[in-house]
């Protein structure tokens, strides 16, 4: 798998993912949320430079301008209900892609910290020959993403597979590389070294879909 961690160079993305990160700043859901928005746009930009092309003509009042502009068929999937706010950011970049969203959650049996990923929801088009972009904000043990990509097999064979997320830890960064096609992109803002005993990230920033939308009852 080819790793693009875009945290390895400084850019403007340093200063939102420190406020995703500040248990004060993430207290302003709307902030939160158009960070993660922001983050999405970033990464969607970087993934933009390895996309194929095709030179188009367009013309202007006073003239003619020839242009290479975006030529693939992308297919973005999210996780919900996180990946909603970095869904709208990368449709921002790719809005003429196609739209699928999966439901994914963790299940504990009884107070065990172990669990198993429930997919539940699905939608989804052709996948055959297209790019997919799947995206999840917290790429905590990598199992959710797997089970996800799981979950696409019967809609087709993509051409080509991007993963992205906002946070990851090494640990699941290393089980995706080992469950997806040696080709699969992962584009990621930054990365954390370690998980904790329930298997959230560490630093991190909590969970990501209670800080955009607010605490679920169900854990």
């Amino acid at each position: 798998m080819h790793i693009h961690n875009l945290s390895q160079e400084n850019s403007v993305l340093n200063t939102f993912i420190s406020e995703i990160r500040s248990k004060t700043i993430q207290t302003d859901r709307m902030r939160f949320r158009r960070n993660i928005e922001r983050i999405g746009e970033i990464l969607s930009y970087e993934m933009s430079k390895m996309e194929p092309y095709k030179t188009t003509s367009v013309e202007t009042p006073l003239g003619t301008s020839e242009i290479s502009i975006l030529h693939d068929d992308i297919v973005l999937c999210s996780v919900l209900r996180a990946g909603i706010p970095l869904h709208y950011g990368i449709l921002n970049y790719f809005d003429k892609a196609e739209n699928a969203f999966i439901s994914a959650y963790r299940h504990h049996e009884g107070h065990s910290d172990d669990f198993e990923i429930i997919v539940e929801y699905l939608a989804c088009p052709d996948l055959n020959n297209k790019t997919l972009i799947l995206a999840d904000p917290m790429l905590a043990t990598g199992q959710s993403m797997v089970s996800t990509f799981a979950a696409l097999q019967p809609y087709g064979k993509p051409k080509a597979i991007h993963l992205m997320s906002v946070i990851g830890a090494q640990e699941g960064i290393d089980f995706v590389a080992k469950s997806f096609p040696e080709k699969t992109h992962l584009w990621i803002a930054t990365v954390d070294e370690t998980l904790n005993s329930k298997g959230y990230i560490v630093p991190g920033l909590g969970d990501a879909g209670d800080l955009s939308f607010g605490e679920k009852l169900q854990k």
